[in-house]
């Protein structure tokens, strides 16, 4: 089995590891006191072809792949958690939907410009009565003419908030089947229609640069053309491109782990206590042994699930594997990492405050680990069944 990364995934995580150093790691903390998302930071990165890395070169994409995505996550994330969650917003949940279902003219309307990195995407499912439950949303899109008309409100969207916003794609209930379930359609809106505003930043408990609103479609029109793939089969199509973001968030977690680690191995290292580095004492080595393993373990799963993706064979069970795990072992990482530092890691101003407090919505964000765990049994059992 070759575990080495390809050639240009490497280089490629150098390029995202140097952007890092000197765009991103040097202001994070002041980005995050703020609570401001950089978006000229963005655009450099878009300047340097890093925003449309799953994407075609024929819309302005590099086409990369999911291994060499994940290894820049391990670069990016570990510089900056927020300002990460939102390029990996961008790339994955925001512009796959175009990429995979969209049309030839609507790619080179929307999908050009974000994988180019001139605008930010944003995607819309999550409602204030809706998250895990994805067929429970009511936001609603009807058709009266050349236009769909679209009521109702999503909650905790990212990047729609952005000065460098190009809109949303969304997921609306368009009518319902014969045997009363509903119908779904996936309608792109772009930013400044009419009918579409956006409330005020919302405040978090972590992941401060991040720009996450509430989305508000009163009378909302728009073009019958920006309705994306086929009408009733909105739901699917989200739940067709959910795997791939997955991949990414588990690589986030795992970028999370990998730095909080990689603090508690200098501080243990440097700080001394009753005559001796932190490091020389048994308990806090036991604890480092088991944050490198995790580490490991999570780092293989993240990778499997990608190489699934890259090769064309299933890796739905795999991303929710490597979701799982990974984002349950960044958060026992954080934790770990914070006690080792002691009251250091409790302030706002060591790194590793901003890791733990990030840590969480890991478990939440793109499908909840109870989500995933169903998932995961779903397709054991199913495959235990057919074995029988």
């Amino acid at each position: 089995m070759d575990l080495d990364l390809p050639a240009e995934a490497l280089e490629l995580q150098r390029l995202c590891r140097d952007f890092a150093a000197a765009e991103i790691e040097p202001h994070a903390e002041s980005w995050s006191e703020a609570e401001r998302f950089p978006a000229e930071v963005f655009l450099k990165m878009g300047a340097l072809d890093l925003t449309g890395l799953l994407i075609p070169q024929e819309y302005g994409g590099t086409d990369a792949g999911y291994l060499s995505y994940v290894a820049a996550m391990e670069a990016i994330g570990a510089a900056d958690q927020s300002f990460a969650a939102c390029w990996n917003a961008h790339s994955t949940i925001a512009s796959l939907p175009l990429a995979v279902f969209g049309t030839d003219e609507q790619k080179r309307t929307w999908l050009t410009p974000l994988a180019q990195g001139t605008h930010i995407g944003a995607f819309g499912l999550t409602e204030p009565t809706a998250g895990s439950d994805a067929s429970g949303i009511r936001t609603t899109a009807r058709r009266e003419g050349d236009e769909w008309v679209i009521d109702g409100t999503k909650m905790f969207i990212t990047n729609a908030g952005t000065e460098i916003s190009l809109g949303a794609t969304i997921l609306a209930v368009t009518g319902r089947n014969a045997d009363d379930t509903k119908r779904f359609g996936t309608f792109f809106v772009p930013t400044g229609t009419p009918g579409y505003s956006v409330g005020a930043p919302l405040k978090k408990i972590g992941w401060h640069a991040m720009d996450s609103r509430e989305l508000i479609f009163e009378n909302c029109r728009i073009p019958a053309e920006n309705l994306i793939g086929e009408e009733g089969n909105g739901l699917r199509q989200f739940l067709d491109v959910l795997d791939a973001g997955r991949i990414s968030v588990a690589a986030l977690a795992l970028s999370l782990a990998q730095e909080a680690l990689r603090l508690a191995t200098a501080h243990a290292a440097a700080r001394e206590q009753f005559g001796k580095p932190l490091s020389a004492f048994q308990a806090v080595q036991h604890m480092i042994a088991d944050m490198a393993t995790e580490v490991e373990a999570a780092r293989a799963l993240v990778y499997r699930a990608a190489w699934l993706a890259d090769n064309g064979k299933p890796f739905g069970q795999a991303a929710a594997m490597a979701k799982l795990y990974a984002s349950e072992a960044a958060n026992r990482a954080a934790g770990a990492s914070v006690q080792i530092h002691g009251g250091y890691g409790y302030i706002r101003e060591s790194k590793i405050s901003r890791l733990y407090a990030d840590a969480k919505v890991l478990e939440i964000g793109e499908g909840t680990n109870e989500i995933q765990r169903n998932v995961i049994a779903r397709n054991v059992l199913r495959a235990a069944s057919q074995r029988s």
